[in-house]
C-alpha cells in the first residue's frame, strides 16, 4: 500500500517534517510505501477556472500538480501537513490542492486522507477544518486521532517538545494503516457502495 504525503512548509527539515517523521516510523514498520513531496519554495500558482482540465483531463498549468495527480491516483491514502499562515493553511497549499482536486478525473472515493496544521500558537484549528473539505468533498474516510490534529513550534525542532501532538500523529499514522487496509479488504470482499450521478443544484 501506498501514502503520497504533501508537506506544505518551505523548510525541508521543520516542524511539519519532524511531525511527519512520528508517522513515517509508523509507515515503516507497517510496509507502507511513502511517496513524499515538498512544496519548499516551488512556485505553484492558483486554479483560474479556464475549464481545461475537464476537456484535457489534465491542469493547464506544466508543473508540479500534474505529476501528482498521476501520483496521488496510485495512492491509498492522502496525508496533508501545512503551517499556519494568518489562520489558514500557506497559499503554495491551497492553491496546490485546489488545483489537483479539481483538475484530476480519477475516483478519489475511499483513498484516506490525514491532514495536519503546524503553527507556533494559534490557527491550527481552521487550518485543519480547512484542509480536511478538500477530503469530505471527494468521499474520502478521514483518520483521526485523539485530539486534533495539530502541532506547536516556532523555532525548528520545538515541535520535538510538543509531546501530545507526535503522539496524536502517531495514532493517526496507525488508524490510516488500518482504514486503508480495511478498505481494500471491503472492497475486495464487497466491493463499493452504489454511486450516483452528480446532481448539482444553484442557489440563486
Amino acid at each position: 500500500m501506498k501514502v503520497l504525503v504533501i508537506n506544505g512548509s518551505p523548510r525541508k527539515n521543520g516542524n511539519s517534517a519532524l511531525l511527519f517523521s512520528q508517522m513515517q516510523a509508523i509507515f515503516e514498520k507497517e510496509n507502507i510505501e511513502i511517496d513524499y513531496y515538498q512544496i519548499g519554495n516551488k512556485d505553484i500558482r492558483g486554479c483560474m477556472a479556464c475549464g481545461y482540465c475537464h476537456q484535457h483531463g489534465e491542469c493547464v498549468f506544466k508543473d508540479d500538480v500534474n505529476d501528482l495527480a498521476k501520483r496521488f491516483e496510485e495512492a491509498d491514502g492522502l496525508v496533508v501537513i501545512s503551517p499556519v499562515y494568518y489562520g489558514s493553511a500557506n497559499g503554495s497549499v491551497i492553491s496546490l490542492l485546489d488545483r489537483l482536486f479539481y483538475s484530476s478525473n480519477f475516483s478519489k472515493r475511499f483513498k484516506v486522507g490525514a491532514a495536519f496544521a503546524v503553527a507556533r500558537r494559534g490557527g491550527t484549528g481552521f487550518t485543519f477544518d480547512e484542509l480536511n473539505k478538500y477530503f469530505t468533498i471527494s468521499q474520502m474516510p478521514i483518520a483521526s486521532g485523539r485530539y486534533w490534529n495539530n502541532g506547536f513550534g516556532a523555532a525548528p525542532g520545538q515541535i520535538n517538545e510538543d509531546e501530545e501532538g507526535l503522539q496524536n500523529a502517531r495514532i493517526v499514522a496507525r488508524n490510516m494503516v488500518f482504514l486503508m487496509r480495511a478498505i481494500a479488504d471491503a472492497k475486495e470482499k464487497y466491493g463499493l457502495p452504489e454511486n450516483e450521478e452528480i446532481t448539482f443544484t444553484n442557489f440563486i
